[in-house]
């Protein structure tokens, strides 16, 4: 409905001699007795044409062509709304293109135009398992991935770790503290600020049993072994989890890379030359202030170490250079503070920083039964993404994850992932999918089959109507999703269409339907819906299971 309008109402606002692109406006009305989309367009113009705004709305539909068989009424509503009907011919005609379009890339667009984007997420630290706060930067970013896809784009999938800094040291001594203890040495002190979980404990046994007690001695390059080993133990786990999520990269790059091959020294001496550099209390420091941020930063601690600001500017530069036409950075909420220095310190180095995007996703709570699960880091009391796999099932971890905004803090209720009915919302969705599968046995066995010529002007039962009318909205919803980089938009359209479908499967009968026509129709608009289910389901990285 809105391809058709658009351009017809883009035209309509030229003739009345507005120069300019007009944002044209179009959405569903609250109440259905009002139509199938309405527009504030003419309150919008009112000003600019000194006209009140139900007059610029008379003009505007007086210019409109639109071809009355499709759109039989239009009307103005309140102060100026323009309200339009559509005719049962027109989404009849469109239902048939919908039908016609190849079923495994049903929905998607070209709005892409094959630019470049890198997606980076996850980006854990390989220092222990994924926890709460990554599984949703994992299922936003690779979903977020999937959209993009969609709609065109060329998608890298990039993954980004810290691997040079205190957390691995406090890793490795993590970790010889339990080796040293494992041999024997049950006093041996482990490190206050550690990490205490038991799969440290899991890294030290691989330790013994590969290397015996040959690396107690705490030299470099057994200290280096010990650190090699802690790391791929993590990192390897990372990625096991990442495969039952279903979540996927094509790159992956480390901060070590970044400090090896002289990305960081690189970006710290060009910021030095713009001016922007100095040294204060034996640390180095990035005058943000002068850029109009709130306070300067310390780049390099009077330790040495370098803060996370610096290495993260390399990163950014690195691809910046690389030539995406759109870099977008999945951040949990704790990171948002270092966003504004990083895009800044990017900027006066000369790149176009509008190619940046940051997606900042807010924390997740556990809960259950209507009570928070208490999680501590220090004292390894956390929840794993395995552990909630183990509970409730990869498909419901990830759609749990994905079906909020990305701004909102989030309640993961166990007590509803467990749930095996449909008021869980991913078996509710699965359930429409799996329904139609069902349906199209009973079908065969009775003889009746999906014919080449749909009569699709048989639909008119209002149930009909309402599907049909959520199945059109498929394409624009997936490209609404790669403006707005929120999956949640595919999980409340999913919803919708799976509660229109089910209405439909209840008050109007398919197989035994009269005249046989009628029935072809219903199966064939019952099949549509499974295609539009599958593919939305698999954009959000979800199963569509044939049986339930």
């Amino acid at each position: 409905m809105k391809a058709y309008l658009q351009p017809r109402l883009r035209e309509a606002v030229q003739a009345l001699g507005v120069a300019g692109d007009v944002d044209i406006l179009l959405e569903l009305p609250r109440n259905p007795e009002h139509g199938d989309l309405s527009t504030n367009l003419a309150m919008a113009l009112a000003r600019e044409l000194k006209m009140a705004p139900r007059s610029v709305a008379e003009k505007l539909i007086a210019q409109l062509r639109v071809d009355p068989e499709l759109v039989p009424k239009i009307d103005i509503a309140g102060p100026g709304f323009i309200n339009f009907a559509f005719s049962p011919k027109f989404f009849h005609e469109r239902l048939a293109a919908l039908a016609a379009e190849k079923p495994e890339r049903l929905g998607a667009s070209t709005t892409g135009q094959g630019k470049r984007v890198n997606v980076e997420y996850v980006s854990a630290n390989p220092t222990g398992l994924l926890h709460l706060g990554h599984g949703r930067n994992s299922a936003v970013g690779d979903t977020v991935a999937n959209i993009l896809e969609w709609n065109g784009y060329e998608v890298e999938r990039e993954y980004y770790f810290n691997n040079a800094g205190n957390q691995m040291k406090k890793l490795t001594d993590s970790t010889y503290a339990r080796y040293h203890q494992l041999l024997g040495e049950e006093d041996y002190p482990f490190p206050e600020d550690g990490y205490h979980g038991d799969y440290i404990k899991e890294i030290a046994s691989e330790i013994e049993r590969s290397y015996g007690n040959a690396l107690l001695d705490h030299s470099e390059e057994s200290e280096a072994r010990v650190r090699a080993c802690a790391e791929e133990w993590c990192f390897s786990r990372i990625v096991d989890t990442m495969k039952r999520l279903g979540i996927k990269h094509t790159m992956f790059v480390n901060e070590q890379h970044l400090h090896r091959d002289g990305f960081v020294t690189a970006a710290l001496e060009r910021l030095r030359d713009a001016g922007y550099i100095y040294e204060k209390d034996d640390a180095t420091w990035f005058a943000a202030e002068k850029l109009g941020l709130d306070k300067d930063r310390v780049l390099i601690k009077s330790s040495g170490e370098p803060t996370y600001r610096l290495p993260d500017i390399a990163y950014h530069i690195d691809k910046l250079e690389r030539g995406f036409d759109w870099i977008i950075d999945v951040l949990g909420s704790d990171h948002a503070a270092t966003v504004p220095d990083v895009i800044k310190a990017c900027e006066v180095l000369g790149y176009d920083v509008s190619k940046i995007t940051p997606l900042i996703h807010q924390f997740v709570t556990l809960t259950d039964g209507g009570k928070q699960v208490k999680m501590s880091k220090r004292n390894a009391k956390v929840h794993t993404i395995d552990d909630l796999i183990e509970e409730a099932g990869a498909d419901i971890v990830r759609y749990f994850f994905l079906m909020r905004n990305n701004s909102t803090q989030f309640e993961f209720d166990l007590a509803l992932a467990r749930d095996q009915t449909e008021k869980n919302p991913v078996l509710y969705l699965q359930y429409a999918h799996a329904r139609v599968a069902s349906l199209q046995g009973k079908a065969a066995e009775q003889g009746l089959t999906i014919g080449a010529d749909i009569d699709w002007s048989q639909l008119t039962h209002d149930r009909e109507m309402t599907l049909i009318k959520e199945l059109l909205r498929f394409r624009e919803t997936i490209i609404k999703g790669s403006e707005t980089l929120e999956p949640v938009v595919i999980c409340d359209y999913l919803r919708d269409v799976a509660s229109a479908f089910h209405k439909f499967y209840h008050d109007c009968q398919i197989i035994s339907a009269e005249p046989r026509e009628l029935a072809e129709a219903r199966l064939a608009l019952a099949r549509l819906t499974q295609i539009v289910m599958k593919n939305g389901l698999t954009i959000l990285g979800i199963s569509a299971p044939e049986s339930m």
